[in-house]
């Protein structure tokens, strides 16, 4: 299973969970210290205010990523740091520490790829609206303006958003992410917000970064029906189309899925089927074209219809859960590989982010820290990518979620996803089992034996 010379061989991150130094350098409030600083949102009552204090100790991370052999790394910007007033004037320190970043990671021979949003929008701007309001759509393209103009000349590769439904109906549907609202009509109006900024937001990268590649990350759930029943069947097409379609078939020039639409207003988060935040050139803006999709992949969703009547189900989650309690199938990630490539047949295809969190032993003085669940699962996942190839998928790269153990949002420092330990007291990183298992795959440019 030999991937090919160019692939990119990564890992991700992003800034809250791993930067720390919120009150640094100018940096403004983001959503995210409002949300854990209100009490009950995250689990252990803890924020990102620290995190793995990589704003101090990029150094010595960037060294860990050079002994790994990563050819690529995924990280995101934080608006805040940059634009302590979501608009306006630029803090030149906070942008310079992305420099300084940047050059660290070529001159490790290292290709940066830049994610302009990772979920901390400057709070000036959700006091003004968040992302139901189409101001921040606009101001999220100034930002973009912004950002490739001073690193454009060095970084080329750029994900405009990350999980834009993560964004909108954990934020402001469910209120379990920042900002924490439950207002389900804002909640579309915010994912078509970040949808439409995004399509502007490439506008300004393809004219500030000459030979950019840009694109943007989806987080995408394959669903399946339970059973063979005709109520089990527009379960699953409701789930794929609330989780995958929405936001998938507009970037491709479709429109939103017009049964989705149904089902939005048969739930009563649509009043209106001409959708009022929808404007006239937004779907053109929308469908703007990139060079890739990135694709995060975490779990699948068996499909079960809450019918009284419905046939016993006959398909059921395997009995292997993550930490997080997410079942492990790595099926899924070729199947939406495959998928996705034959439905909407994008130019390139990026695993931006795969991973599992288990509770790790920690370090002991013997070696690596012991975490076999985690290198099996990235085996696993691996090969299902590399089937993914043999079939045609243009799958280019694969990023590791995540470099170390960091803040896991509403979840605190309670989950640990990453293959370098972090001892969040002293801010050591060991290497766990999966990091040596990532570093040789990465030597060899792929998996020995069969698929």
């Amino acid at each position: 299973m030999n991937f090919g010379d160019d692939f990119a061989w990564g890992v991700a991150t992003a800034a809250y969970q791993i930067e720390g130094a919120v009150r640094e350098d100018g940096r403004g409030e983001s959503i995210w210290d409002r949300f854990c600083a209100t009490p009950g949102n995250v689990v252990d009552g803890s924020s990102g205010a620290d995190a793995c204090d990589h704003y101090r100790l990029w150094r010595r991370d960037v060294a860990h990523m050079k002994w790994l052999g990563l050819r690529a790394y995924r990280f995101s910007l934080a608006w805040p740091r940059i634009l302590p007033g979501g608009k306006g004037l630029v803090n030149e320190r906070g942008l310079a520490f992305y420099e300084r970043l940047v050059d660290a990671l070529l001159e490790a021979g290292i290709e940066p790829y830049v994610t302009l949003y990772h979920w901390d929008l400057p709070q000036v701007l959700e006091d003004a609206g968040g992302w139901p309001a189409r101001a921040t759509a606009e101001a999220f393209a100034e930002y973009a303006n912004a950002v490739t103009r001073r690193l454009g000349d060095r970084v080329k590769h750029w994900i405009t958003h990350n999980e834009p439904w993560c964004v909108s109906m954990l934020g402001y549907r469910d209120g379990i992410q920042a900002p924490g609202h439950k207002m389900p009509a804002a909640a579309l109006a915010a994912a078509h917000h970040v949808l439409l900024s995004h399509g502007w937001a490439m506008h300004a990268i393809r004219a500030n970064v000459r030979a950019a590649r840009a694109g943007i990350a989806l987080n995408l759930v394959p669903a399946e029906p339970a059973s063979a029943s005709a109520a089990d069947a527009d379960a699953c097409r409701a789930s794929d189309g609330a989780a995958n379609r929405w936001f998938l078939d507009p970037l491709y020039g479709r429109g939103y899925p017009v049964d989705v639409i149904a089902d939005r207003l048969r739930d009563g988060s649509l009043a209106s089927s001409t959708m009022p935040f929808a404007l006239r050139g937004d779907f053109e803006a929308i469908a703007t074209p990139t060079d890739f999709l990135g694709i995060n992949y975490y779990m699948r969703d068996i499909a079960r219809s809450s019918l009284p009547d419905n046939e016993p189900a006959t398909v059921r989650p395997t009995d292997e859960l993550t930490a997080m309690g997410w079942e492990v199938w790595p099926d899924g990630l070729e199947g939406i590989l495959r998928r996705v490539h034959e439905r909407y047949a994008p130019p390139a295809i990026y695993v931006t982010e795969n991973g599992a969190a288990y509770d790790d032993p920690g370090p002991n003085g013997q070696g690596p820290v012991a975490d076999p669940a985690r290198t099996s699962y990235l085996e696993r996942h691996l090969r299902a990518a590399g089937r993914a190839i043999a079939a045609g998928v243009p799958l280019k790269g694969y990023f590791l979620w995540s470099l170390m153990d960091n803040f896991e949002w509403s979840c605190g420092y309670t989950k640990r996803f990453g293959i370098l330990w972090t001892d969040y007291a002293t801010q050591e990183r060991s290497p766990k089992e999966s990091a040596h298992f990532y570093r040789g795959v990465i030597a060899r440019g792929g998996l020995g034996g069969v698929p």
